[in-house]
């Protein structure tokens, strides 16, 4: 399902793309609250190949006082793909869904794929895509037209 996202600031912690980095920072976050109560979500820039795993900023938090930075998490046009299932296995499908999803002609390969943790077992996977007007030349190019702009 194709969305559009507007900005959200979150909280964070960077971490390698290890798995074991990425467990231990899962467990960190843990203190922030419970998951029932917050957003959490999970970032990985392929570029720079770190993860970020983090919750959206509400006005009573204090990131500094857990070590955690603040920024906005990009919005914009992405692909969503919801995963369901149980904890732990359904964390292992995230990979592999991610890297079918990379071969999209129209991704966007300089912003960061998310995770979005809705409720127990159930991840949104969101691939960032190129502007539509962008798309529509990548598309009119792979079909051989001629683009009108």
């Amino acid at each position: 399902m194709l969305i559009e996202r507007e900005p959200v600031p979150v909280m964070f912690k960077t971490v390698s793309s290890e798995v074991s980095e990425i467990r231990r920072a899962w467990t960190e976050m843990d203190a922030v609250g419970s998951r029932r109560r917050r957003k959490f979500f999970g970032s990985f820039d392929p570029t720079t190949k770190e993860y970020r795993v983090g919750a959206v900023l509400r006005e009573d938090d204090y990131p500094a006082f857990f070590g955690l930075k603040e920024e906005m998490l990009a919005g914009g046009r992405y692909l969503r793909f919801r995963l369901e299932g149980e904890p732990p296995a359904v964390y292992d499908l995230i990979g592999p869904t991610f890297h079918r999803l990379e071969r999209r002609l129209d991704r966007d390969p300089r912003r960061a794929q998310l995770e979005f943790y809705r409720r127990r077992g159930t991840i949104d996977l969101l691939q960032p895509l190129l502007p539509a007007d962008i798309t529509a030349s990548l598309d009119a190019q792979v079909s051989g037209r001629r683009h009108p702009l």
